[in-house]
């Protein structure tokens, strides 16, 4: 027995020492691998920048270089070369030195669209609709947004002079802005809606989000006791995961998993788990998700929704369950590289399985029934599956702007109508009680007679698509009398489609002067009335045994179960 117990140790360190040996030539061979490939990289840029036919920019060469190998791995892969880290700081702070405002194209100019309110833009008296036409004294005609957004960046405590054109003013305006740190709220509204219900709108996960929607809640609860609370992370792309961790931590107990990552290098995965006192652990929760919803939003939603906590309504997330984490380069550079994939409480990854074809609202595309793994939540044990976002409890359909409305908005139509019509109505009532009368919208009619605005609708598409294919076959001169009958028919009226899609430009007009007087707080409150999303999430909170049934499992909503990962 001794003797086989001897020899059994003996062929065990024989394989330990032959794995450790391959492991040992595996590792060496790899760095061989990658030592040689940068020496004829190296030598190779080298080469090129010396004896190209044309003058080379090393500098661009490089960047295309390193973009492309990155482009060939993951979308979130990136190199951020000094010049963009403070891009890259206000993404995971919200902090920045500038002057506080949104800046959108117009022309061969670039106008305030949106001053942030109490920040330096909006105390020096700017307002949106001012056009940009000079800076420190140099023009800004035919600079693009992002030039003209850098341009107004900078350090804290300095002064930039704008010129600006303002709508029913003779003479142009000279403003001078000191410019300052400008940190924008991870919640820029929470209030109260509906019949004594909290609502915590959530756009980005930087540093103190968590923080700030602890504060939210702990006023609603105190102030107000709130029998309910919305969550809304419709077109929230995520951020820092540790704050979609402390976020999840507000509503469960102490010691539950949150998330998990696992990645190629082992001793980096880590469970992520509640460890504050939770602020309720009873609150009716619902979440608003749609296909904006991504990374740490889907943490936040797909962990409430693992552990039973909240009833998810809206859109298929966007389906991105990767973590960077950023490694320090040469000369302040930076790599933000992909290190792991989380896990949400019920095993699965919503990572989707192909990052290149998505829907055109960015949404997960077709995943083929075979690829899909059902999983269970923690307690009641619902059926949850992986593949691609989270999959709403209550699905709501997505609202697609008509043609018409899309056109009047991206043409800035619905903008200037909104500028002029704050020069004409120095108040309104209240956001939530704000609405244009027939009469207003009469005027938006005869403000848009003499606008050129012309688009193109779905059925436009088709009947381009149907001549090309009849074209190519050689058949479309036997149909064309037909052809051109149809076409005339079907030519919009524009009139005609202002009339019927009446409702929706009202909404969006509305929405648009509430925020001249209100800033995005009332844009927000203006929007409620007409939201789909927030409708349902108000029914589900208001209807106990619906609310209990969806998270029990014994619900099962129409829309979801049709649902094929489209």
């Amino acid at each position: 027995m001794k003797n086989i117990w001897k020899k059994s140790r003996k062929y065990v360190l024989v394989l330990g020492i032959f794995f450790s040996s391959f492991l040992a030539y595996a590792l060496a061979d790899n760095y061989f691998e990658i030592s040689k490939n940068l020496d004829i990289f190296a030598s190779l840029f080298r080469e090129l920048n010396i004896y190209y036919v044309d003058e080379t920019d090393p500098n661009k060469l490089m960047k295309k270089g390193i973009d492309a190998m990155l482009e060939s791995l993951d979308p979130y892969t990136n190199y951020i070369p000094e010049s963009d880290i403070e891009d890259y700081r206000f993404m995971t702070t919200g902090q920045y030195g500038g002057i506080g405002a949104q800046v959108r194209q117009k022309g061969d100019y670039v106008v305030i669209s949106e001053p942030y309110k109490g920040f330096p833009a909006d105390k020096a008296g700017l307002i949106a609709g001012d056009v940009i036409l000079e800076i420190d004294g140099k023009t800004t005609k035919g600079k693009k947004t992002d030039e003209i957004s850098k341009a107004l960046k900078g350090q804290a405590k300095t002064e930039v002079k704008l010129l600006i054109r303002r709508e029913g003013e003779k003479n142009d305006m000279l403003k001078t802005v000191m410019r300052d740190e400008i940190k924008i709220k991870s919640v820029p509204y929470y209030g109260v809606i509906g019949d004594n219900f909290g609502y915590i709108k959530l756009t980005s996960f930087t540093e103190e989000a968590s923080k700030e929607v602890k504060e939210a809640m702990i006023d609603l609860k105190e102030k107000h006791n709130i029998k309910g609370l919305m969550i809304d992370l419709r077109g929230n792309p995520g951020g820092l995961l540790n704050e979609s961790v402390n976020i999840v931590n507000i509503l469960i107990q102490k010691g539950q998993e949150v998330v998990s990552t696992r990645g190629k290098v082992k001793e980096w995965d880590k469970s992520y788990k509640a460890v504050y006192p939770a602020v309720d652990t009873e609150l009716p929760v619902v979440v608003l998700v749609n296909s904006g919803s991504a990374s740490a939003s889907e943490i936040v939603s797909g962990s409430l929704q693992d552990l039973d906590r909240a009833v998810i309504i809206g859109q298929r997330t966007f389906g991105k369950g990767l973590v960077q984490t950023t490694r320090p380069l040469s000369y302040n550079s930076q790599l933000k590289v992909t290190t792991a994939k989380y896990y949400v409480p019920s095993g699965r990854c919503i990572q989707a399985l192909d990052y290149s074809h998505r829907n055109e609202d960015g949404s997960v595309g077709h995943i083929p029934d075979s690829l899909i793994t059902a999983f269970k939540t923690v307690k009641s044990k619902r059926t949850v599956f992986d593949g691609g976002g989270i999959l709403p409890d209550v699905k709501i359909p997505r609202m697609t702007p008509s043609s018409i409305a899309q056109t009047l908005i991206t043409k800035l139509l619905i903008f200037d109508f909104a500028t002029q019509y704050k020069l004409k109505h120095e108040t309104i009532p209240p956001a939530k009680d704000f609405k244009l009368t027939d009469s207003d919208f009469n005027d938006l009619l005869a403000f848009l007679a003499d606008k050129e605005y012309d688009y193109t609708t779905p059925s436009d598409n088709k009947l381009e698509e149907l001549q090309k294919a009849a074209t190519k076959d050689k058949s479309f001169s036997d149909i064309k009398p037909e052809f051109d009958a149809l076409k005339i028919k079907m030519t919009h009226n524009k009139k005609a489609d202002l009339q019927k899609n009446k409702d929706e430009i009202i909404r969006l007009t509305q929405e648009e002067i509430v925020s001249r007087y209100y800033y995005q707080v009332g844009r927000i409150e203006a929007s409620f009335v007409n939201d789909p999303e927030v409708k349902k999430g108000l029914e589900v909170l208001g209807n106990h045994d619906l609310l209990t049934s969806i998270l029990a499992g014994t619900y099962k909503d129409p829309e979801v179960v049709k649902d094929t990962l489209k």
